[in-house]
């Protein structure tokens, strides 16, 4: 692994990063201390992985607590999207199997919330294929927001709907959507390798507008798509630097049809070693993994004690992921706190099976 040293004589006030065991280094960011782009991070890619996960959960127990966010995802309308993300199954310049829709009724979105409010979810959220929302989707995603804030007002509304503008937003935020889903997907340097229909500013420009429509942001990426370790950790770092709330990690599952399909997975030690890394450069945000889980045994148990503190529950947007009885259960196993469940779903020891809590990748 080769790691760019960005800045060769660190603060005479502080020790070098790259001199300091990892577990100090832990100690150093409970006490205040925050990384940057302009450190040497390599400490973080060449550490030994066991002390850089103790050191990351240290972090995530100390300035986060024992709470875990869990969320749900359904997706609103599937496939024939213009955008050429390489990853992507719903992206029309893809020959995929994904099933097309469009918009579906406001009544399997209340229906979808409603259950994960009986199952004690934190937040839940529709996500549309396409580069944006507007026209007649934006008039029927509007009466959804409006209906399930109204049906369950406890329950935090997300919602994904691409390059938005400021003034619809804003119209999301009046319905009762307290947070934007916009991912970086990875870093502005590789991301021309990924998608060339919108640009790594679009991106940027997207955050910034959520923000002053008084919306939270959730944005993460990608992670195994070709990139390099230099790649993982400036796209960690700029999300420090924007100060992202949720930031989810999607470890890619190649699939068919795309260009990425032949792309060599990551081990699970690659896997740890990045969930560790976002945590020591974003310590006090919520890490939420989500797709890739199932590279785990036991719905990827030790990635909650690398630093996540947060999971996306039932299946992804195109792939299967973990049911949410399955993922409560393994969460109290390892201590964290969740939102209460109003009461058991019927057939929720399986996968919730919707066309919906289908991911964020």
């Amino acid at each position: 692994m080769t790691i760019t040293k960005l800045r060769q004589d660190g603060p005479q006030t502080e020790e070098k990063i790259a001199e300091m065991e990892l577990m100090r280094l832990a100690e150093e960011i409970i006490k205040g201390r925050r990384l940057t782009e302009e450190d040497d991070l390599s400490v973080l890619v060449e550490g030994d992985l066991a002390e850089l996960c103790q050191g990351a959960d240290e972090i995530r127990r100390a300035l986060c607590g024992d709470r875990v966010d869990l969320c749900s995802i359904i997706n609103g309308r599937s496939g024939r999207c213009s955008e050429d993300c390489k990853f992507c199954a719903q992206s029309a310049h893809n020959p995929t199997a994904c099933e097309t829709y469009g918009f579906l009724h406001t009544e399997e979105f209340k229906a979808g919330c409603g259950r994960g409010e009986e199952q004690g979810l934190d937040r839940y959220s529709i996500v549309t294929a396409g580069r944006t929302l507007a026209g007649e989707d934006l008039e029927k995603a509007v009466k959804a927001y409006h209906a399930m804030h109204e049906a369950y007002p406890e329950m935090g509304l997300c919602a994904s709907h691409g390059l938005m503008k400021e003034e619809d937003l804003g119209r999301l935020y009046e319905t009762g959507v307290r947070m934007y889903h916009t991912n970086l997907e990875t870093s502005r340097r590789y991301f021309p390798r990924i998608c060339t229909t919108h640009t790594y500013e679009d991106k940027l420009e997207q955050i910034r507008r959520a923000r002053a429509a008084g919306l939270s942001v959730c944005s993460g990426g990608i992670l195994g798509m070709g990139e390099s370790w230099q790649d993982r950790l400036d796209m960690a770092a700029l999300l420090a630097r924007l100060e992202v709330e949720s930031i989810p990690l999607n470890f890619l599952i190649p699939i068919p049809g795309t260009p990425l399909e032949k792309t060599e997975r990551l081990t699970c030690e690659e896997i740890l070693r990045i969930v560790a890394l976002f945590r020591y450069l974003n310590p006090t945000a919520r890490i939420r993994i989500a797709a890739g889980r199932n590279y785990f045994d036991n719905g990827g148990a030790v990635l909650f004690r690398a630093g996540a503190n947060g999971a996306l529950t039932g299946d992804m947007l195109t792939t299967v992921g973990n049911s949410t009885a399955e993922d409560r259960e393994m969460f109290e196993g390892l201590g964290f706190q969740m939102r209460e469940a109003k009461k058991e779903t019927e057939g929720s020891t399986g996968h919730e099976g919707q066309k919906m809590e289908k991911g964020r990748e």
